[in-house]
This record gives structure tokens, sequence and C-alpha cells, in this order.
């Protein structure tokens, strides 16, 4: 997957598109998701363009890595989501079912949220 600078989570960070922010910081940026799959649900982006995991891994500085492992955190916290729990979820590439090409992290929770994957046996 290539980076398409189009992507809406590009738009949003150019401020074409409104998003009902949570969390923002100098490297991250937060906001409700449109299609929320539970109570919270919840994405977290980087600002500079990374379409997966892998590229964000390999090409961010390490204050960039740290601000958005505490962006999930803070989100978690802010959303009350600590203590009784929560998932957080990346789908990356094709099997992942990622559909926009920008890394972002999926907070749900603020209901049981039950397995994962139903077992193949």
């Amino acid at each position: 997957m290539v980076y398409d600078n189009s992507n809406i989570f590009a738009k949003i960070l150019r401020g074409e598109i409104p998003c009902q922010l949570v969390d923002e910081d100098d490297y991250t940026l937060s906001f409700e998701d449109i299609n929320p799959q539970a109570q919270v649900h919840v994405l977290v982006i980087p600002k500079n363009p990374y379409v997966d995991w892998t590229d964000f891994t390999k090409r961010a500085s390490k204050e960039e890595i740290i601000k958005f492992i505490k962006a999930i955190s803070r989100v978690a916290k802010k959303k009350g989501v600590t203590k009784t729990g929560y998932r957080v979820i990346s789908n990356i590439g094709l099997d992942g079912n990622q559909e926009v090409p920008h890394l972002h992290m999926h907070i749900i929770g603020g209901r049981p949220l039950g397995p994962l994957l139903e077992r193949k046996e």
C-alpha cells in the first residue's frame, strides 16, 4: 500500500474535513470514529504521512513513536475506559482490512467486546 495524500485522514489533518476532536499534540490527532463499533471508538493518527505500523516504526523519530503511544493511553484515560478495559487495533494491509492508507489506531471500549475473532478449527 502506498501513501495517498488524498486519503480522508490527510484531508482531516489539512482541515479540509471536520472531525470531532478528542485529543491533539504536536505529533498526533485523535478523533471520534464516524462509524463507531462501541460506545467508545476513537481513532489516533500520527500527523506525518505513514501508511502503516511498519512504515511508522521504520521512518518515525523516537519522539514521534513515544508521543503516539502516549496519545493512545491519554485518549483511553480521557474516554474513561482505563479501568474497565479497551482494545487497541490497527488494521494493516489487505488481509488486515486496512481501508485508509494512513496509520491509525482504533481505541474501542465502553462495553464487553467479546473475542477478537471467531475460532477456526
